[in-house]
């Protein structure tokens, strides 16, 4: 006999499997994968490189193009180091709230996606609906981009609008930032520190990358913002280095300095503008540390390259969740999501997910009973509008 659980039975199966980003997700794909069969609904999975991790897709319905996409990724942040008064891998009610890693980013939203995929098997829908589940959000949307092509490139009917759900207290978001990520390494040159002039300190030449941060981030709060980026709070690129390591004693020349360089790039300024920009520092920083000591430099690789939601004109996605949620104000975010990343690959898409942002990788992470329930509100709005 096959068993229907409800979206809260779903959530609290799916926060049941620690899938923290540095760890495999198999465990939940293959429960997530079983769950559709059972109901009659076939499933593909997407696999990483690795084979510990795999995405997942499915369609349900005519096979017409036209679907909507509901996306979540099924990742979450570690709790190492969090101070949490209940097992973060438990959904514990207490009070108006639901307790546990994932439940507002995004395990709640992926639980309720499910569950809409499976009744609209059972209502045999005239307009098809898709789930897409990805891996590696969290550590900078690199698991998105593998499984959307995989999705184009399928056969699969292709979907024209997707609706992430992010948490967004259920607020239609059209528009976030690009995020860019450099893992940057100094080389120095040791000496002892009386003979600073003779050496190259890796740390002191990475200060002068991260202070350059600091400059642009000024000059870009000075400038007056574009039309499409004055909405963002605040409303204009930043950069920052969050994070540094290197050097070995007080008293030597640091040989190596590691930290990562990220921009949250506003829509109206390309990412590559601010690749050029920063390969330019490095390469005139670069270029003292060289003049005192050839074997020197400066390393780089691109960690990650999230690009920006643009708001749309007239977009598919926008006038669905408009209409399923009556909010029409003008909302958009300054992190990023892997909804620029469907809408560069040609889809029509759209923030709006249960929860509150600001409990995103917080111990004690929570979704209000209230805020999930609109979202089962929302699911069925949707399940009705495809008829």
């Amino acid at each position: 006999m096959t068993t229907t659980l409800d979206a809260r039975t779903l959530m609290e199966r799916l926060i049941a499997f620690p899938t923290v980003s540095r760890d495999s997700n198999l465990e939940l794909i293959g429960f997530v994968e079983s769950y559709l069969s059972e109901h009659g609904i076939n499933s593909t999975r997407v696999p990483d490189e690795t084979g510990e991790k795999a995405a997942l897709y499915a369609h349900v319905g005519p096979q017409v193009e036209g679907a909507i996409v509901l996306s979540g990724h099924t990742d979450v942040v570690p709790v190492d180091g969090q101070a949490w008064d209940t097992d973060p891998f438990e959904v514990v009610e207490k009070g108006d709230k639901l307790f546990g890693r994932g439940t507002c980013d995004m395990k709640g939203f992926d639980a309720l996606s499910i569950w809409a995929l499976v009744e609209a098997k059972k209502r045999n829908v005239t307009r098809p609906l898709q789930l897409a589940l990805s891996y590696d959000e969290e550590v900078g949307c690199t698991g998105a981009p593998v499984m959307i092509d995989a999705m184009v490139s399928s056969g699969m009917p292709r979907a024209s609008a997707a609706i992430i759900g992010e948490p967004s207290m259920m607020k239609v978001v059209t528009g976030h930032k690009g995020g860019i990520g450099f893992d940057v390494h100094m080389r120095g040159f040791e000496v002892h520190s009386s003979l600073i002039h003779t050496g190259v300190n890796a740390i002191m030449f990475g200060a002068k990358l991260i202070d350059w941060c600091n400059e642009m981030n000024a000059i870009n709060a000075d400038k007056a913002p574009l039309e499409i980026d004055a909405d963002f709070v605040p409303p204009y690129t930043t950069l920052h280095v969050g994070m540094v390591t290197g050097g070995t004693a007080h008293n030597i020349t640091a040989k190596d300095c590691n930290f990562v360089l990220t921009f949250r790039a506003v829509p109206g300024e390309p990412g590559d503008m601010w690749v050029k920009a920063f390969e330019d520092k490095v390469a005139e920083i670069e270029a003292e540390m060289k003049a005192i000591h050839p074997d020197t430099g400066i390393d780089y690789t691109r960690k990650f390259d999230v690009p920006g939601l643009k708001p749309e004109v007239a977009g598919e996605a926008e006038e669905i969740v408009r209409n399923l949620t009556g909010d029409n104000a003008v909302n958009v975010v300054s992190y990023g999501t892997e909804a620029g990343q469907f809408q560069e690959r040609g889809y029509s898409a759209v923030i709006c997910g249960p929860g509150d942002i600001a409990q995103a990788h917080q111990p004690n992470e929570f979704i209000t009973i209230e805020q999930f329930k609109a979202g089962e509100a929302f699911m069925e709005r949707l399940l009705d509008s495809l008829g």
